[in-house]
């Protein structure tokens, strides 16, 4: 029932709100064939060492898509996800998007990495397609002049960093450095962290970087590990975090670690082995492995019909949930007879402040009221406690 109503309140706002969204994309700004294929373009690390995270982020974002389309599609039309590998490169992307653009795909979805989806965001500005659910806490696409343009389904770095600092600071915990990558994602996670230990009247101890897709963190653990500091927040790829925590604890730190979700909890799990054992992780979606959460419990269902081969973890949910999301609104706007690009737009803004399986869809987040994040601990034998 409150599917349906959901569905209801959907249509009635799509409906009202066409003439605003044809204004910013044409009526006709979608083109593809009619009755043809609702194609999105992904770009994401399918190789190098980000890879882990953006394979399973697309498989779950196709074991949804391949529920959908057998069960009749939208419109009775397929959905397909097209995904080209850009190893987590800028240029690389932006090579992919030009290519999605020129295929006239309808929207964007679940694009990989701060670097990676700001390069691409100038492209994607100028074409009018809109960006979804990219796996990104960064703070450049949630400017609020991207309104219709990018749809974040997950929390901030800000957010993330801001729980992390609250809790240690609850512990006795305020001297806190920061390892991270050395460009705009790091950077949203370090200014996270800044801001966030400003408001306890605190700073950073102090920090140190490594490069985008490079395991050398030598400097940065003769940076950080002689301050003392009580935690290493990381900021970085799971190879890159793997291989800090690693040389960290060589050279004799005895403190602990915290990780941003894009770090990709069972990718960082496996690489540590052992040596997880402690190390925490903040997550923008609920526990895989607790089906008292609506989400989780569809998930582990869609798992068991249609994905034998795939393994549960954050990374896979959060891409099932991006692309069921993307369902509803494709839905919705089938259903108002405006399955266009305006059409998934319009249905995309009346989502905002719903639920989809649970999960409170927050795309513009209201002041004081940070999107969905939480802890959890990783044991030495791979798995993440809440």
């Amino acid at each position: 029932m409150q599917e349906q109503r959901m569905g209801w309140n959907r249509r009635q706002f799509v409906t009202a709100t066409a003439g605003v969204a044809a204004g910013v994309w044409g009526v006709n700004a979608y083109a593809q064939e009619a009755g043809g294929p609702i194609v999105l373009g992904q770009s994401c690390a399918l190789t190098g060492p980000s890879a882990q995270l953006g394979t399973q982020f697309s498989q779950g974002a196709q074991l949804y898509f391949k529920q959908l389309n057998a069960q009749g599609g939208v419109g009775r039309r397929q959905v397909e996800l097209r995904t080209l590998d850009d190893g987590y490169e800028p240029e690389r992307c932006v090579a992919n998007t030009q290519k999605f653009l020129a295929d006239d795909v309808m929207a964007l979805f679940g694009y990989l990495g701060t670097p990676t989806s700001m390069a691409a965001l100038p492209l994607l500005q100028k074409a009018k397609v809109p960006l979804i659910a990219p796996l990104t806490g960064g703070a450049g696409l949630r400017d609020p002049k991207l309104a219709q343009m990018v749809f974040n389904l997950r929390a901030s770095y800000a957010d993330e960093t801001a729980l992390m600092v609250k809790q240690l600071v609850s512990l006795g915990l305020k001297k806190i450095a920061v390892f991270h990558q050395n460009d705009a994602y790091g950077q949203s996670g370090l200014d996270g962290v800044t801001k966030a230990l400003q408001s306890h009247g605190l700073k950073p101890v102090g920090a140190a970087t490594v490069e985008r897709n490079s395991e050398d963190v030598s400097k940065a653990i003769k940076t950080l590990v002689p301050l003392g500091a009580d935690v290493i927040v990381q900021v970085g790829t799971y190879a890159a975090s793997a291989a800090f925590v690693r040389a960290a604890r060589q050279a004799g730190y005895g403190g602990q670690f915290y990780n941003v979700s894009f770090v990709g909890t069972s990718a960082l799990a496996q690489a540590l082995g052992k040596e997880a054992e402690g190390v925490v992780v903040t997550q923008v979606v609920p526990s895989p492995f607790k089906t008292s959460h609506p989400l989780a419990r569809e998930f582990q269902a869609a798992l068991q019909k249609n994905g034998a081969s795939l393994q549960p973890n954050y990374s896979s949910m959060e891409g099932y949930l991006a692309a069921r999301v993307v369902g509803e609104a494709l839905k919705s706007a089938a259903a108002a007879g405006r399955l266009q690009r305006d059409g998934l737009v319009a249905a995309l803004e009346a989502l905002n402040g719903q639920q989809v399986a649970g999960f409170p869809i927050a795309f513009r987040p209201q002041a004081g009221k940070p999107g969905f994040v939480e802890l959890s601990m990783l044991t030495s034998d791979g798995k993440a406690r809440v």
